[in-house]
Formats: C-alpha cells, sequence, structure tokens
C-alpha cells in the first residue's frame, strides 16, 4: 500500500477517540492542580532512572503529560491526523499495542541516552574536582553545554586565580547535577509529552503510505516518505547538537521511530495481510 486515500476511514476510532479524550483532561487536571500548589509532573512524568523521584510507572503515565497548550495541540493533532487512519486499518487493539510500545520504546531510549550523557557528565566533574581551574570550567561547560551566568563568568576572568570563585564552581556544578532545596538538578529534570508514541505514528503512516502528499503547514507539498525522512534526520541532528537550553527529547522522537520500525517489521513478516 502506497498511497492512502480518503474513502472509508472518516470515523474517530475508539482508542484515539479515548486517547484524546484521556491527555486532555489529564492536561487540565495538572494545570488545576498546579494553582494549589501540586505538582502532577513529581509523580506522573519521566524521571532518570537514578533520580529518588522515579517510578517504574512513569515509563507509561509520561505519555499523557504535557508542559503546555502548544505541546498538547500538536500531539494531539498528530494523534487525530494518523491515528484514526492506523486504528481504522488495524483495529483497536493492534493500534493501542503499537502506541503504548512506541511510547514506552521512546522512553526506554531517552533514559539510555541520559545514562550515557549523565554518566559522562558525573566522571567529568569528579576530574574537575581534582584540577579546578578557569580555562578547565569552560571546557567543561562547553562540553557539556552547561548555561552559566555570564557575570559570574565576568567576575572570575577579572580575578582568575581566586579560590572562591573556583570553589564557587564546583558548588555550582554540583547543584547543576544533584539539585539542592531550591531547584531540581538534572537528574531530576521531568519529561513529558506523547511524542514518542506519536512519532511512531508519523513512522508507520510514512511507512505503509509512503507516497501520500502530506502539506507542511497546509501549503508545502511533500510525500509521507520525505517528510518522515527529513523530520528524523533533523531529530538526529538536534539531539547530536545537545544545544544549551534545548528542553526537547529528540532521541525520545527517535527511539518512538525506532521501535514502530521493528513493531510494523515483526507484524509485516508474521501478518502480511494486515499490511496490503
Amino acid at each position: 500500500m502506497n498511497e492512502y486515500r480518503p474513502g472509508g476511514f472518516q470515523e474517530l476510532p475508539v482508542v484515539v477517540k479515548n486517547l484524546l479524550i484521556i491527555n486532555v483532561l489529564v492536561f487540565l487536571l495538572t494545570q488545576a492542580l498546579a494553582t494549589r500548589g501540586i505538582d502532577l509532573d513529581n509523580y506522573l512524568a519521566l524521571h532518570y532512572w537514578q533520580s529518588p523521584m522515579f517510578r517504574w510507572w512513569q515509563l507509561v503515565t509520561h505519555m499523557f503529560m504535557h508542559g503546555n497548550w502548544g505541546h498538547i495541540f500538536f500531539n494531539m493533532f498528530a494523534l487525530w491526523m494518523f491515528g484514526r487512519i492506523l486504528e481504522n486499518m488495524w483495529g483497536p487493539k493492534r493500534f493501542l499495542i503499537f502506541y503504548i510500545v512506541c511510547g514506552v520504546g521512546a522512553a526506554l531510549c531517552h533514559l539510555g541516552v541520559l545514562t550515557f550523557e549523565f554518566t559522562r557528565f558525573y566522571n567529568d566533574f569528579l576530574v574537575y574536582q581534582q584540577h579546578p581551574g578557569l580555562n578547565q570550567f569552560r571546557d567543561f561547560i562547553r562540553i557539556h553545554h552547561v548555561a552559566v551566568n555570564p557575570e559570574s563568568m565576568a567576575s572570575w576572568i577579572n580575578n582568575p586565580t581566586s579560590q572562591a570563585e573556583i570553589n564557587d564552581s564546583i558548588d555550582f556544578l554540583s547543584r547543576y547535577y544533584f539539585g539542592d532545596a531550591r531547584m531540581p538538578g538534572m537528574i531530576s529534570e521531568a519529561t513529558v509529552g506523547a511524542s514518542g508514541a506519536i512519532f511512531g505514528l508519523l513512522f508507520a503512516f510514512g511507512y505503509l503510505f509512503p507516497n501520500t502528499m502530506l502539506y507542511v503547514y497546509f501549503a508545502i507539498p511533500i510525500k509521507a516518505k520525505w517528510f518522515v525522512a527529513i523530520y528524523a534526520a533533523i531529530e538526529l541532528f538536534s539531539g547530536i547538537q545537545n544545544s544549551a537550553g534545548d528542553n526537547i527529547a529528540h532521541f525520545a522522537h527517535l527511539g518512538g521511530m525506532l521501535f514502530a520500525f521493528i513493531m510494523l517489521r515483526l507484524w509485516n513478516k508474521k501478518i502480511r495481510s494486515q499490511f496490503y
């Protein structure tokens, strides 16, 4: 099947409908509880596995959490756009399995990348503690994309041998990694959103209907296979770039695509008639 043609896929199927409802309700509940000082992200968002806030169920529950209105709107729009087509083709059970596997797979890939990045950060921090200094600190924040206060750096540059500045740099990196009473460290940062599962749906649509025309910004036509390929390349580049201040889990998106590919290949071998 190379191209999707609208026809019998007009009805909003049950799983997509309920996923839309649940995501919106959870988002509204999160916003309402936040006004009372209750942060659901602490319990349901995905935390790093070595964080004291990590719980196993977050591998699933993070898919129903979203950071803001724009985040949930674009995810739910993509769920409606691609999910209804796939569920009407596969049926509710197979679609739900695919959606959950892609979402959990994306979370596992994200945690794997975090493990690599955080272990490297911590080991380099131990080395820095043994040989601290202005130049070493500059190299550290450049390699690990750490955002620092320009005024603090200017103060240290004016007094490069200051022991107080050295002690402050060690304290800053420790708080940056572990956190303190004022703010969580990098190991306790939360990840939210259905994006991993959504990217799995996007990949599945491009895989099954590669020649279907999509319209970027409702104006620029592009075949689904090229749209998926370009999007994947952008995510890979952005993930490797890892710019300071970038809070998007790019490798979670790629993980959703990877698990989608694995699932489709397995299903294609076992039940080829489901796809053609």
